[in-house]
């Protein structure tokens, strides 16, 4: 449960659309009006939409391979196919199906086909990819559920027009981002990096009544290809992890996003789509000598080589399960898993053959890659942080569309729909938690000592939950916990040695702890 309790905010919003909707459902057809019209009903459409949420970042970041193991299916491509040049939608839905959407709005069904390698779509026949606006996949997934997840092409790609693709759809320069949140996989912070996520949260403009800052709450970053990023040992993820911790913590990153997370994508792909076969591969991997497995580890294409050391092949020849490692299939399993990956496998198997505890079959061993790789930390961020915001983030794309229309558009007769989009903006208190974040972030508010980072937390930076909030483990307290809080942070904000700053800082975290105390009562 959340607090205080958006619920009211996406209502709020329609209820503005749906006045400009009526306003500008009237009058000549000109073409400002026209694309008014269009702005506005994609925003009240989006308002009855899950989340939209679109992975981007530079080529060969990993966002397909990414997305797959959010969704737990290999359902995007991850070669260099078409696909990947193409915005493609993921959709939950009862049955699969895939769209090809025009730039014209025409559409068309596009062939498609699923095997053991996952969903295979048929591009063939589309003539000039420069005419398809999106495709569509609805795929029947509990992954999709709650969100809509949109794989985008590289933004430093050679080919400037899938560059453009991304751009258009996720910081487009006539309307609102087609994304409400935006998970951004980068190697390393570059300059780029930061202005497209600059760009996203529109921090430099403000966005409408100061909504840049609910943009940069709706960001998460990844450090994807974590192995890399670590060294590539068995403790790369969490060196990765150190990492990502430092960006965190970067002035320059801070404000623009959630937070900064490592995740080995590949690994986690692949344990959430971990068959049989390969775990019992993992497992003849494991009972053969250690340090020649080990030796044979050192690259990829040493595993691959046509010949294993002969310890290593008479210990698979005699495997119990009749494992043959075979050229092919050493190959197959590096494309899978990447050395990381078996060197994580077949490290646990061992362990858990040795103590008979732990990973002993392949749900086990699924469940511990997935841990190993970071997926956990981001799944979880997502649902607490981004998910668990949802009605904001999505409130946010519509206000910013009036906005828009009526700067872009302006009529006359706007002055109550105005007026209405001005009572919202300055009056929920949602988006007036994640100014004052951002203003915290990026050190535009100094607070006293040893406070900040309570405001931060009391306002929902590091979730809407209520517990996150409070910073409470399971069992405790919420209500005192919610009291004290609340009686401190009042006479923070009535003293008078408080600066001004400070003060409305504080005036809303206690806005936020009678939230929380009206959250748990119900």
């Amino acid at each position: 449960m959340t607090a205080p309790d958006p619920s009211g905010l996406v209502g709020a919003a329609r209820h503005v659309v749906d006045g400009a909707l009526r306003l500008y459902g009237t009058g000549p057809a000109d073409p400002p009006t026209a694309w008014a019209r269009a702005v506005l009903h994609d925003a009240r459409a989006r308002l009855d939409e899950p989340l939209r949420v679109a992975l981007a970042g530079t080529l060969k970041a990993g966002k397909s391979t990414l997305l797959n193991a959010l969704v737990g299916e290999r359902v995007a491509a991850t070669d260099a196919g078409e696909c990947t040049r193409l915005v493609t939608w993921y959709r939950d839905a009862p049955s699969a199906a895939v769209v090809r959407e025009d730039v014209d709005g025409r559409r068309a069904a596009v062939p498609f086909t699923r095997d053991a390698e996952g969903l295979r779509i048929d591009l063939g026949g589309i003539g000039d990819p420069g005419r398809v606006g999106r495709l569509l996949v609805d795929w029947p997934s509990r992954g999709l559920a709650e969100a809509t997840l949109v794989d985008t092409p590289g933004l430093d790609s050679i080919r400037e027009t899938n560059s453009r693709r991304t751009l258009s759809f996720v910081t487009p320069d006539d309307r609102p981002s087609g994304a409400d949140a935006v998970v951004y996989l980068m190697r390393h912070a570059h300059r780029n990096d930061v202005g497209f996520l600059e760009a996203f949260a529109d921090l430099a403009q403000g966005g409408a009544g100061g909504l840049g800052a609910v943009g940069a709450s709706g960001t998460i970053v990844v450090l994807s290809r974590a192995d890399e990023v670590g060294g590539g040992g068995l403790d790369a993820v969490t060196t990765a992890g150190q990492v990502a911790q430092a960006y965190r913590e970067d002035p320059a990153l801070r404000p623009l996003c959630q937070t900064v997370v490592a995740v080995d994508g590949l690994l986690a792909e692949t344990a959430r789509t971990l068959r049989q076969a390969e775990f019992s591969a993992l497992r003849a991997l494991a009972r053969a000598p250690r340090a020649e497995v080990d030796a044979l580890l050192l690259s990829a294409d040493r595993f691959t080589a046509a010949e294993p050391p002969a310890v290593v092949a008479e210990a698979l020849a005699s495997d119990p399960d009749g494992v043959r490692l075979d050229e092919p299939a050493r190959r197959r399993l590096m494309e899978r898993f990447g050395v990381f990956g078996i060197r994580s496998a077949t490290t646990v198997l061992r362990r858990g053959a040795r103590t008979g505890r732990g990973v002993v079959d392949s749900p086990s061993l699924a469940e511990e890659l997935i841990r190993r790789s970071g997926l956990g930390e981001l799944r979880d961020t997502l649902t607490s942080r981004v998910l668990g915001r949802r009605d904001v983030h999505q409130a946010r794309s519509a206000l910013l569309a009036v906005d828009l229309v009526l700067g872009r558009a302006p009529r006359p007769d706007a002055g109550p729909v105005a007026a209405e989009l001005e009572r919202l903006l300055t009056g929920a208190h949602a988006f007036t938690e994640q100014r004052l974040l951002a203003a915290l972030r990026q050190g535009q508010v100094t607070m006293p000592e040893g406070t900040a980072a309570e405001a931060e937390r009391l306002l929902g930076g590091d979730g809407p939950g209520v517990a996150e909030r409070l910073g409470l483990e399971p069992g405790a307290d919420v209500r005192a916990a919610a009291l004290e809080a609340l009686d401190r942070w009042r006479t923070r904000a009535e003293s008078p040695l408080t600066s001004r700053a400070a003060a409305e800082v504080a005036r809303a975290v206690v806005r936020s702890c009678e939230g929380a105390l009206r959250a748990r009562e119900h």
